[in-house]
This record gives C-alpha cells, structure tokens and sequence, in this order.
C-alpha cells in the first residue's frame, strides 16, 4: 500500500514543471519533496530485488519514467577538465550577507569567500545576498555591477566579470528584496548576457528543529504564495530575455529544485543545466536536514561545451558554492 503511494507520488510529481503555481499553488509545493518520493521508490525497488518480489515491477517503471528527474537529484560521474585555454570559469554562491550576523561560530568567513573564490581562478562570480563587507577582496575582477534592490544596502545582487561590462540593468522587483540583475560582457569577441537571479525566498529553515507543527498551515500557505510569486518573477525574466539576440547565461538562487515549474520555463529557453552535463553526486546546493536539495543552478547555451563542474562543500554559508568551466 505504502509502496503505491510512494510510486503515485512519483509518477504525480513528474507534472509539476508543467503545472503553473497560479493554477494550482498546493501541487507545485509538491516539488520540493520529490528527492523524497525519487529516495522511497529506490528503497522499495531494492527491497523487492532483494525478496525476489514481482513487485518490484511498480518502482521500477516509475523510476525509468522519470529518469530524467533521477539524473537531476544524483549523478554517478562528473567531469573534471585541466583545460584552461579558451574556456570560461562561472561561480555562483548565495553569500547569506557573509555571516553578517554569526549564524555561523567564524570569524574569518569573508576572507574564506573571497579566498575561494581566488582560487578557482574565476572569470565570472554571480553573488546572491551580497554586501559591502571590508573584509573580502575581489580586487581581481576590475568590472562588476551590483544592485541592492531594497535600497539599504543588504542583500544585493553583484556581478563580478573580468571581462568588461558595456550594458547593465536591474529587472527591479517590487515589494521583496529579491530581484534580478543582468550584464552584458564581452566574452573574447562575442556579447554575452549572464543574468544573477534570486528568485522569491520562502523563508524555510535550514534546521528542522525549528519546524512548529502550530504553524504549518501559516507556513504552507507563505510557500504558496512565494511559488506564484516566483511564477511571475520568471516571466518578467523570460520576457526580458527575449528582447536580446544575446547568448545567455543564468546563475543563482532559485530558491526551487530542478523539478519546478520555474525551473522547465527558463530551461526551455534554449538552456542546460551545467550539473546534469558535468556535476557528480547529489549536487547540494542548500543546506536542509531533510535531504539534500539542489536550489542553485548554473545554465548556459545548449550549444556550449561543460568541462567541469564542482560542488563546494564549505560551510561558510546555508548554501554552498557551484563552480563550472565552459567552453563556447
């Protein structure tokens, strides 16, 4: 019985990037669960192999449906490239104001960011909940554009190229201090738009323990509306890209999984997600105690070469750090 509806569960979930969260809010919350649903199933399947049970046949056929979906949560091999000629390093990270307020027991946070970060000898650094801390140094990217969007100087967007920025702009959300900026650089001999996305925050805790089943109506319905919001955060995106004949580049925070449908929209403009082509294991971008989710995401042309792609597994943050090498 349990088996079933873990499998129906599933098989449910494999809708949800075609679903818009306007039309139906409470399924597209579904999305956030199906590392759940994907993890049960296999457990099931493993079980039934092991009994030598045809009901293994049901887990089976609902994980080959949605293989897709499994490649999105966990992948066996990476790829790892020493190439450095002509290709183009990309990091994106959600900086959480850089432990502004001791979330963390470090000291030395900003200096390890921006140590990172060096190391990686990166072209492009997309920053998410980014401020001016005196602590850090990028001094070597000589062009960046950065935008607070709730004017106080918190929780910005930065975009950190060097490669010169010749256009910038800001798509200036309204009431959140979520936002997307975008630049145009010229990357070699051809204009490229790399967008820093930070789409609408649900405001979920990282630490289970903080979960109070008292509110879990007050908190469903914040995710609800958070979804529709980030429904039309991303057609104002996908409008605005449309209007440039530009090669794109999208990096940031989601703040939703591969199996969204804000996720499918921007995808299938043309794009491809740099962990699915070169990234290994289960890709953990967020820190949550539940299982591991992948809200971070680096897409490029689907005609551009990955050569590399690395998950950071550094606690200077609730997120952790995507790094990618491309090659045009």
């Amino acid at each position: 019985m349990i088996n079933s509806i873990v499998a129906f569960a599933l098989l449910l979930s494999y809708l949800l990037p075609y679903v818009s969260p306007k039309t139906f809010p409470l399924l597209s919350v579904l999305s956030l669960t199906v590392p759940i649903f994907i993890v049960i199933n296999i457990i099931f399947l493993i079980y039934w192999i092991a009994l030598l049970n045809k009901r293994l046949i049901l887990s089976l056929v609902v994980l080959i449906l949605g293989v897709s979906h499994i490649s999105s949560l966990y992948k066996l091999s990476g790829k790892s490239s020493e190439e450095i000629d002509n290709s183009i390093a990309l990091l994106s990270y959600n900086l959480r104001s850089f432990n502004r307020f001791d979330w963390i027991k470090s000291s030395t946070i900003p200096h390890d960011i921006s140590k990172l970060v060096l190391k990686q000898n990166t072209d492009i650094f997309c920053a998410q909940e980014f401020y001016n801390n005196p602590d850090t140094d990028f001094s070597q990217f000589p062009y960046k554009f950065e935008d607070f969007n709730n004017n106080n100087g918190e929780l910005g967007l930065v975009i950190f190229s060097k490669f010169p920025i010749v256009n910038k702009g800001s798509l200036g959300f309204e009431e959140t201090a979520n936002n997307i900026i975008f630049s145009d650089i010229i990357i070699k001999e051809d204009t490229v738009r790399v967008y820093n996305i930070h789409l609408q925050s649900h405001k979920i805790s990282s630490n289970t323990d903080r979960f109070d089943n008292t509110d879990s109506q007050k908190l469903l319905k914040r995710v609800q509306v958070s979804f529709e919001k980030q429904q039309e955060q991303v057609e104002m995106l996908i409008a605005h890209m449309k209007k440039s004949s530009f090669k794109k580049i999208i990096m940031g925070d989601f703040n939703n999984t591969a199996y969204s449908y804000v996720y499918n929209e921007i995808i299938s403009e043309g794009l491809l997600d740099t962990f699915k082509k070169g990234g290994k294991g289960f890709g953990k971008t967020f820190e949550f105690d539940l299982f591991p989710l992948r809200i971070d995401f680096i897409l490029v042309p689907e005609d551009v070469e990955v050569l590399e792609f690395k998950n950071f597994d550094v606690k200077y943050s609730d997120h952790y750090p995507i790094f990618t090498r491309i090659k045009f």
